[in-house]
């Protein structure tokens, strides 16, 4: 379609730039609906206006000489294959009758910030909490986050009736509070000071904390609401009756409503059926594939403080965001580039990704299920990675329109979506440290060890660093340095999270059942 703008000769030079420029502000504005990909946040498409310089390959001798060789070559041995459980299996005490005494202290209120897998584990805690203050639970109340602007609560993702349900003979659980309490909500907290909010509350505080700050307030008032509560309780020195129910809470009561696990099941479906591409040796006749969780969202960049290649542009688009959601809080911004990068900060960008997939042995006939939100920078950073693996796919390519159109603008909900096809993949590989990482990486230990790779952020950085490493020795180091980072079981250590390492808490290696060699390391008679 052309737009022709005639200028009389009657009307004066300053007067036909004018109707030029209103003319080409009517057509930026239409854009969006002339060409509505451009804008999509369905995709990776570059959008028109970049607020950085599209980059060229930062390791351009290593794909090079990668293309060169790996047309020729063949998946290495074992590829696909899980790690040795080594015995491990999920191990959690199974209640036949309720263990709750005839009373409780009062009501517990969290209110809980974050996204998707932070607010999974800010649940898991609140019931343990709540175990440890013998109080009533209300369904934990999830924060609008300020970044992704989504308003779901506990029943838009969780399944209600079968977290309540689970938890049954446990931990008493209600959907909301009785009418003389209906004035403790979120709204009446953030208008000032109020008795009745704990604020502060430690990162990992201890039981005895609770006990000491939390239930004499319980027990006079009657409710108790605690913000914020992200990450408020320890993973040492608790008794093995709490540690065994956050890992029921995490693995057994929370399990994402019918719209989501439909959907999800759905496109694991459609990944193992839809191609024709099978491993070699595979006898089910269904194709694997592997999850790719690439958090390269604008959030994460700007958090990182990394330089990506985007030029003077996207730095100062990045630290332009800095300032404005974090209010300039953000340390490793006063950190050079090299120095996060030597440290293992940087997440990996898209084309780091894909070289240390090729360098594993992946071929370009690898299912790929991407799950992303977004990915800042669009097209020209996720052309590195697409180009290497062409059957790369998401959500929006395996679903209809019409299927995702329940989810759409619900960060969360997408987010579950990804999570669920994740957990069912054959492997499993973020390319950055956080809670998505942590969380799935932990559910398919406790599930079934399935192989998850790790991918060790110091190493790839110095070798990406190495430029003069030739193919060869880069991929032989990748190799070397990834044998024992595969999802393998390992064990929790001191300070180590209970959401990343579920065993030996979670897990066991006997058949014995867990009731009969569990002792509680404390006495809790105190908030009973």
């Amino acid at each position: 379609m052309g737009i022709y703008v005639r200028v009389s000769s009657v009307v004066g030079r300053k007067d036909g730039v004018k109707l030029l420029s209103m003319w080409i502000a009517m057509l930026v504005a239409a854009l969006p609906v002339l060409t509505p990909s451009l804008f999509s946040a369905s995709s990776w498409e570059t959008s028109l206006f970049s607020e950085w310089e599209p980059p060229t390959a930062r390791h351009g001798a290593l794909l090079d000489s990668l293309q060169k060789t790996r047309l020729h070559e063949t998946e290495p041995e074992g590829l696909w294959d899980p790690p040795d459980s080594g015995g491990w299996k999920p191990c959690t005490r199974r209640r036949d009758e309720s263990s709750l005494p005839a009373f409780t202290n009062g009501y517990l209120q969290v209110f809980l910030e974050g996204g998707l897998n932070q607010q999974r584990m800010g649940i898991c805690d609140a019931v343990a909490v709540a175990k440890i203050l013998n109080a009533t639970l209300v369904l934990p109340h999830f924060d609008v986050n300020p970044v992704w602007k989504d308003s779901s609560s506990f029943a838009d993702i969780f399944n209600v009736d079968h977290f309540l349900n689970t938890l049954g003979f446990e931990v008493n659980i209600v959907t909301k509070l009785p009418p003389e309490f209906e004035w403790s909500t979120r709204e009446y907290y953030a208008t000032g000071y109020r008795a009745t909010r704990v604020k502060n509350a430690p990162v990992q505080a201890s039981p005895e904390w609770y006990i000491t700050n939390v239930l004499p307030l319980l027990r006079s008032s009657g409710v108790v609401a605690i913000a914020p509560f992200s990450h408020r309780l320890a993973f040492n020195d608790l008794p093995d009756e709490i540690q065994r129910l956050r890992c029921k809470v995490n693995f057994e009561a929370l399990r994402f409503v019918p719209s989501i696990d439909n959907i999800g099941n759905i496109l694991v479906e459609r990944l193992r059926k839809s191609h024709a591409w099978t491993v070699e040796g595979d006898d089910v006749g269904s194709s694997k594939y592997l999850a790719l969780h690439l958090r390269f969202d604008k959030d994460m960049a700007a958090h990182s403080a990394c330089d990506f290649g985007g030029g003077k542009a996207e730095r100062l688009a990045l630290a332009k965001y800095r300032g404005v959601v974090w209010q300039g809080r953000v340390s490793n911004a006063q950190l050079s580039d090299k120095e996060l990068r030597d440290k293992g900060k940087c997440p990996m960008s898209p084309e780091e990704v894909g070289i240390m997939l090729v360098a594993l042995g992946f071929s370009p006939k690898t299912h790929v299920y991407l799950a992303s939100y977004t990915v800042y920078g669009g097209s020209a950073r996720m052309d590195f990675l697409h180009n290497l693996f062409p059957n790369m796919v998401t959500k929006y390519t395996l679903a209809t329109a019409e299927e995702l159109a329940p989810f759409a603008g619900k960060a969360s909900q997408l987010a579950a979506i990804d999570y669920l096809v994740s957990l069912h993949s054959d492997i499993f590989l973020s390319a950055s440290r956080g809670n998505m990482h942590n969380s799935l990486a932990a559910h398919r230990t406790y599930l079934n060890v399935r192989k998850t790779i790790k991918p060790d952020m110091n190493l790839m950085a110095r070798l990406f660093a190495h430029k003069n490493l030739t193919w060869p020795e880069f991929r032989r180091s990748v190799v070397e340095g990834h044998k024992n980072r595969m999802g393998q079981v390992a064990l929790r250590q001191p300070t180590q999270s209970i959401y990343t390492y579920p065993a030996p808490d979670c897990m066991c290696t006997s058949r014995r059942s867990i009731a009969e060699h569990s002792n509680l390391d404390m006495d809790l008679q105190e908030a009973r």
